[in-house]
Formats: C-alpha cells, structure tokens, sequence
C-alpha cells in the first residue's frame, strides 16, 4: 500500500511525476499516489476537525477528552448544529470553542441550507468533518468540499436508518454494534472505516442496548478520529484502510 506524508507548502523536490496532492489552508493537506490501490490521505498535524452535533454531544465530549492530549494529533476548532439551545452546543461554548447554527427551517429549499452549512463548516478550515449524532444529511456540494466520518448504532449494513436499535431488537438479533463510516450521498450507505460488536442481552430493551452500545460507539469513534489523524487513510472501492 503506498503511503505519503504530508508536506509544508511547496513539495519537495523529490516529489515523483505520477504523485498528486490536495491544497488546505496549511499548503498540502496530503499527497495522493496514483497506484491501482486508490489514494493514500495523510493529514498536517494536528488535524483541525469541526464537529456537528444535534443533541446532548456525548461523543464531541469524548473527542474533546481525546484532544486534550497532544499525542492524539487532533484538535477540535468549532463545533456546528443545525439547532438552537442544546447540551451539545453548551459543551463547545463551555471548552471554549467558537459554534454556530444552521437550521433548515431558516432557508427556503434544503439545498439552500446545505449551501449555509457548507460555507460555516469551510469558515474554520477543517481537514475532517465528524458527525456527532448530527441528524441530518448533508448534500453533494458539502460532501465534494470535505471528508466527513459519521457513527450508527448498528453492524451496517444491517439496520440503516433512524431506527436501528429498535429494528435490530424486533428482528431478534443476538448481537448488533456500531459502525464508524464515511459519509456519501446516501443514508447509512458510505464505506465502512470500522465496526465493533455488542451483544443483545434478554432483557434488553431499547434503552438498556442503545446506551451499552454508545459506549462501545465513543470509543470507536475516538479510536478511528485519531488512527485517520495520525496516519492517514486509503479508500480503495468500498474498502477503507488505516494505518
């Protein structure tokens, strides 16, 4: 598998014909090879990673006890929401991170919308977008502007959807988990970055399993968060490598 670090502005002269790269705000965000395996992403570090969220923001609180420490090789520099007054936000405002709203309801046609939320985001120069439980899907131009990682509450693609804990209980399944996946167009449809199981109990209901699997999920989140950071990553089809 190839692999490139990243490079200040200018590349150096031993750059080959044949190697690519992608501009940032720090000159090169990383290089791309152009072998059969597909592109190899090696981000500047620290990695500058804006954070939606849509709720109480468990999992912004989990990234931002991992930023704390400069080994992660991430830092959090804003925090978004499609929402007004909620505990997600309050944990960025208390860290003393910049936020901002965008709410579909305050633009005419969704495509509006995704235009606003796509220039917030772009305001802070991310290298990677995280969704936070944001629950709601952004559109083509956003997803061509940037990498974004999003979490679901089930082994996809088993269970898509806003139900999944419910769903995986109904059908009787004896273990379900959590998936940590690139965003595309789709609901729930992007290449699968990681995954890890959680066992479905007798008694569970859909609180008891939803709550032992957000443990399980923040820490995959984090784990994957800091694995792209740090060395980068690979998507060859629907498959994606990290280091």
């Amino acid at each position: 598998m190839p692999s490139w670090r990243a490079a200040p502005p200018a590349l150096s002269p031993g750059v080959a014909a044949g190697e690519g790269c992608r501009a940032s705000r720090r000159g090169i965000l990383s290089r791309q090879s152009l072998s059969p395996d597909g592109p190899t992403e090696e981000l500047v570090l620290p990695a500058r990673l804006v954070v939606l969220v849509s709720g109480t923001g468990t999992n912004l609180q989990a990234l931002l006890d991992a930023c704390a420490d400069p080994a992660y090789g991430a830092d959090v520099v804003a925090v978004g929401a499609d929402r007004d007054d909620i505990e997600g936000l309050a944990r960025a405002q208390r860290a003393g991170l910049p936020t901002f709203v965008v709410r579909v309801p305050d633009h005419a046609q969704r495509d509006d919308w995704d235009a606003a939320l796509t220039e917030a985001v772009a305001a802070n120069q991310p290298d990677l977008v995280v969704s936070a439980g944001f629950m709601k899907i952004v559109g083509k131009r956003f997803l061509e502007r940037f990498t974004m990682v999003n979490t679901h509450p089930a082994l996809l693609p088993a269970f898509a959807g806003a139900h999944a804990v419910r769903d995986a209980l109904d059908y009787g399944a004896k273990v379900t988990g959590c998936t940590v996946h690139l965003v595309d167009t789709g609901v729930d449809t992007g290449p699968v970055i990681a995954q890890a199981p959680v066992e479905v109990r007798p008694d569970d209901d859909e609180a008891s399993l939803h709550t032992r699997i957000k443990d399980v999920e923040r820490a995959l989140l984090v784990d994957v968060v800091g694995r792209m950071s740090r060395g980068g990553w690979q998507v060859s089809g629907r498959k994606v490598h990290l280091k």
